[in-house]
């Protein structure tokens, strides 16, 4: 029996997939878009590369990870007959990671999230029916949480379907989670919502930038319409993965809903740039709090443009809700789990921001080998073909 997980070649997915094939035994069902098996196992090597070396996959794809060719946005995710009958028989567990993060596009949202986690949650359903589930886990969002303001949100009291969405992502993560707690009310379930999740507290080696390259801009500019002491919620993809795999694999966790987040340890804008500019030697940023209308209508004017400044702004234009709302989530729960408090952002931002910015925000994947003995070509290329659009998927 195996472990059914979506998103194996997007972002937190292939952390994840890495700490289960590390730390554990159970085989892996992955569902991966494409045209046939060969392309699937390059695209499980690109993903997975800046975990493991060539002859580690090598010998996973030999033994315990089984690949389906499928689609989320398909109905029994585009499988024949025999392949999703062997999807659900061989399937004792799910996580579900894959998600559009398309912030902007409703359609995406609708089919990869909405559209997707069904197909999902059918299948879970019909391998309950057959031999029984040993547990559904659904990699949610803290933005389900909506509007907030100045708060500390807690698990259980997250979710108020009377406050407005920030954006179709949030709406659609928050329908998501609706429908894995009514339609799999007889499943252990674990939903994990988290917050912003900024590199990795072990190294600097990334291949997902878009929040680097807005923390980076950010971080050179010498003033910010921000106010000092606001917070901002970053996790390290590392302690996410774990809290994942780990809590996935346990057989009795204390809660159903977690917050992935640094909660109370959530560090200031202040704290933040001056672990920055201590690095750098430099001298740290103004804040200006009364800049923050005016920089919203300008980000909003440009990400109507093109070129670099356009692109820029379309990428601020995402993420300034979500770095102005000083708005921490519990994460009590998970640490008393984990027996560990994830590492704070100023302790590996520089490493981070330095990796990214000496890369030009690429990472070198190396190509599949010729050979098959682990020998290849570093080349340079942006991260992933579903670039910022999908990075769970």
């Amino acid at each position: 029996m195996a472990i059914l997980l979506t998103g194996c070649t997007g972002y937190i997915g292939a952390h994840v997939a890495s700490n289960l094939l590390a730390d554990h035994s159970e085989p892996l069902n992955v569902l991966v878009r494409a045209h046939d098996s060969e392309e699937a196992r390059r695209r499980l090597w690109r993903s997975l590369q800046l975990h493991m070396d060539f002859q580690h996959l090598e010998s996973f794809l030999n033994g315990r990870i089984r690949i389906f060719l499928g689609d989320l946005t398909e109905a029994r995710f585009g499988l024949s007959e025999d392949d999703y009958s062997q999807l659900v028989r061989t399937t004792d567990s799910v996580i579900h990671c894959a998600a559009s993060l398309n912030r902007k596009s409703e359609k995406s949202c609708l089919n990869v999230n909405l559209r997707g986690t069904l197909e999902v949650i059918q299948l879970a359903m019909r391998a309950r029916d057959e031999h029984g589930l040993r547990r559904f886990s659904h990699v949610s969002t803290v933005a389900v949480a909506g509007h907030r303001a100045n708060e500390m949100v807690e698990e259980d009291s997250a979710i108020d379907w009377n406050r407005s969405d920030y954006d179709p992502y949030a709406r659609t993560k928050k329908f998501c989670e609706h429908m894995v707690r009514q339609l799999l009310p007889d499943v252990p379930r674990t939903i994990f919502r988290p917050s912003i999740v900024l590199g990795d507290s072990r190294r600097p080696e990334t291949n997902q930038f878009e929040m680097v390259r807005a923390f980076v801009f950010l971080a050179g500019l010498p003033a910010l319409p921000f106010r000092s002491t606001d917070k901002v919620d970053i996790v390290p993809v590392d302690y996410v993965a774990d809290a994942i795999s780990t809590l996935h694999q346990k057989e009795q966790p204390a809660h159903e809903i977690y917050h992935l987040s640094s909660g109370t340890g959530s560090e200031t804008f202040a704290e933040l740039t001056g672990a920055l500019a201590k690095a750098q030697g430099k001298r740290g940023p103004m804040y200006v709090p009364s800049l923050e209308g005016p920089s919203s209508k300008m980000v909003n004017a440009l990400a109507g443009g093109a070129g670099k400044v356009g692109g820029l702004a379309k990428l601020m234009k995402v993420f300034l809700p979500y770095l102005v709302w000083n708005t921490v989530f519990d994460n009590q729960r998970v640490v008393a789990e984990m027996g560990r408090s994830p590492v704070p952002f100023s302790q590996y931002c520089y490493p981070l921001l330095h990796f990214s910015r000496e890369n030009h925000f690429m990472y070198k994947y190396r190509d599949w080998p010729s050979d098959g003995a682990g020998k290849s070509q570093a080349v340079a290329a942006s991260p992933g073909s579903s670039g910022a659009r999908d990075l769970r998927r």
